[in-house]
C-alpha cells in the first residue's frame, strides 16, 4: 500500500515579461544580458495563441536569498531576546 502525500507548493515572488520576441535566438540573447546578476533568476516562455506565437522572457528576484537573510533576522531577534530575558535574573 502507497500512501497520499498531500504537499503544498509555495509559491515565491510573481514572474515580470521584462521582453517579448519573434524568435527564441533574440529571447535568448536577451535571457543571458540578466545572467549576469546572479540574484535574478531569468526564464524564456512560450506564449501567445497557436496563430501568434511569440517568446517571452521573464525575470525575478530569486527568493532564496531573502529567506536567508529573514532566516538570520528572526535568530538575531530571539538571541537578543532570551539574552535580555537572562538579564533580568
Amino acid at each position: 500500500m502507497t500512501a497520499d502525500i498531500n504537499t503544498v507548493h509555495k509559491d515565491g515572488p510573481p514572474w515580470e515579461t521584462v521582453g517579448r520576441y519573434s524568435t527564441f535566438a533574440l529571447a535568448d540573447i536577451k535571457r543571458s544580458e540578466f545572467l549576469e546578476d546572479p540574484e535574478i533568476q531569468v526564464k524564456i516562455h512560450l506564449q501567445g495563441p497557436e496563430n501568434k506565437m511569440y517568446f517571452a522572457v521573464k525575470t525575478r528576484f530569486d527568493p532564496a536569498p531573502a529567506a536567508a537573510a529573514a532566516k538570520k533576522e528572526e535568530k538575531a531577534r530571539r538571541k537578543k531576546r532570551l539574552q535580555k530575558k537572562r538579564r533580568k535574573k
